[in-house]
């Protein structure tokens, strides 16, 4: 009498044969002596290898995912820090500053001091106790003229960054609100201005690389700008009023990638600059 030999599954005897079916996959016809077993086995065994090795590769994936999280979240982190304007964190230096009321709104008024003739200076309001060499410095800038202003004022107003101690070396993007909507193309492409103190001034930068740091974008005198200026190494981009685009691109930083220091609320002659809601994200 043969033996039937039933591993898994469901079973039954037909016709001499043996019908294997059922969760574990295994199906078909066999005859009905010893060889079943092996057979049987090895189709169990390839369906277990095959589930396994999808586990395994599932788990792999899933380890993996989990590895590239932690790393993100060990990545180091920008540090944003929102700077309240007054008195207590602001420094002035061959400018005067007030904290006044405009619109209904607390802001920080400066003024470059006229006894101060030259131009591109260091006529600024320093921040305390920040030290900036990479990251990004948003703040709001608002420019009218003086009633006294020269008639080369254009409502010059901006920011200076990576100052160092004696406030001899820095750079410095700017606008002149009056440019942005001028009559004449050729103002209005100076509309915005980086330089870098004290050796390139404006005057020296349009004459050795004309239209290389300077660019146009539509502004205006008596209206809050938004301007954001984006460092990293030797590179600087201002956006204006939180376009997606930068208005001006510099790849050059004259004072090199390492320059690092203090950041300033900016003005020239002929300048009533008012500044609000500064914000200072430092990647290292």
């Amino acid at each position: 009498m043969r033996k039937i030999y039933m591993f898994v599954g469901r079973a039954s005897y037909e016709h001499n044969k043996f019908q294997i079916g059922g969760n574990e996959g295994c199906h078909g016809f066999y005859d009905s002596h010893p060889d079943v077993f092996t057979r049987l086995t090895i189709d169990f065994l390839n369906h277990k290898y095959n589930y396994c090795l999808k586990m395994i590769t599932l788990f792999l994936k899933s380890l993996q995912f989990l590895l590239l999280c932690v790393a993100l979240l060990m990545l180091p982190k920008a540090n944003a820090q929102s700077i309240k304007l007054n008195t207590n964190t602001l420094e002035p230096f061959q400018a005067y500053m007030s904290l006044v009321t405009l619109n209904g709104k607390s802001v920080i008024k400066v003024v470059k001091d006229s006894t101060i003739k030259g131009v591109d200076e260091p006529t600024f309001v320093k921040i305390r106790d920040v030290d900036f060499h990479n990251g990004t410095i948003e703040v709001k800038v608002l420019s009218k003229l003086l009633k006294n202003a020269p008639q080369s004022a254009r409502g010059f107003i901006g920011v200076a960054f990576r100052i160092n101690d004696d406030n001899s070396r820095y750079e410095s993007i700017y606008i002149r609100p009056t440019n942005g909507r001028a009559n004449e193309q050729v103002r209005r492409n100076h509309s915005i201005q980086y330089y870098s103190y004290p050796d390139y001034k404006f005057d020296r930068l349009r004459k050795e690389a004309p239209e290389k740091y300077e660019s146009y974008a539509d502004m205006d005198l008596n209206r809050w700008i938004t301007m954001r200026i984006e460092v990293s190494g030797l590179k600087a981009k201002l956006f204006l009023d939180n376009r997606s685009q930068p208005a001006l691109i510099v790849n050059d930083l004259f004072h090199g990638p390492d320059l690092k220091g203090a950041i300033a609320l900016w003005v020239e002659v002929g300048t009533e600059g008012y500044f609000c809601d500064l914000k200072v994200t430092k990647k290292d």
